[in-house]
């Protein structure tokens, strides 16, 4: 899909409480460099584990050009009354022309357990809607992951299924569970 066929970057600030989705920044390295210490994240991302500086640089100049490449929205999860970001989220429209978008998140080791990825979650899909080629966002979560199931659940996206050996990750053929939303008619 050419970008030309993408939304532009949204020009108001995509929030909920206690999260704002916000464009990435050089003063993401150490949010960057967090992740890429936890043993799954490298896995499902371009990061590089254990990323040095130039790396970490480098991945988020990455995602800042998501959006020109017609890829989707890459946007850095920061806490709404810091500013720091804890996390990324990527709203993936490759499949818009169908009506379709994948939605996928992570939240550094030091900022889990408190809702923010539920948070931006739900900021993602508010922003979604605001597309009205889109009808359908899903999300695909290995069975193992609880934390992300319950962060689905929590941001209002139902489990539709069970797709044996989906996805490669880690170089092992991986199963996942497909949950998904739907634009209300």
């Amino acid at each position: 899909m050419p970008p030309t066929d993408l939304p532009p970057w949204p020009t108001w600030p995509v929030a909920h409480r206690p999260v704002v989705l916000r464009q990435f920044s050089d003063r993401d390295v150490a949010m960057a460099r967090e992740a890429s210490t936890d043993p799954y994240i490298p896995l499902i991302a371009t990061l590089p584990p254990n990323a040095t500086e130039q790396e970490a640089q480098a991945w988020i100049d990455r995602q800042r050009g998501r959006l020109a490449e017609g890829v989707g929205f890459s946007f850095a999860i920061a806490e709404a009354d810091t500013d720091r970001a804890v996390g990324d989220i990527g709203l993936w429209l490759t499949g818009l022309r169908q009506g379709r978008a994948t939605v996928g998140y992570s939240i550094v080791p030091s900022a889990r357990g408190r809702g923010l990825a539920a948070a931006a979650l739900i900021a993602v899909t508010g922003f979604a809607w605001t597309i009205p080629a889109l009808h359908r966002i899903e999300l695909y979560i290995e069975p193992w992951n609880e934390g992300s199931v319950r962060t689905a659940e929590r941001a209002g996206y139902q489990r539709e299924g069970l797709l044996r050996s989906h996805q490669e990750i880690g170089g092992r053929r991986r199963d996942m569970l497909l949950y998904a939303t739907v634009r209300e008619a």
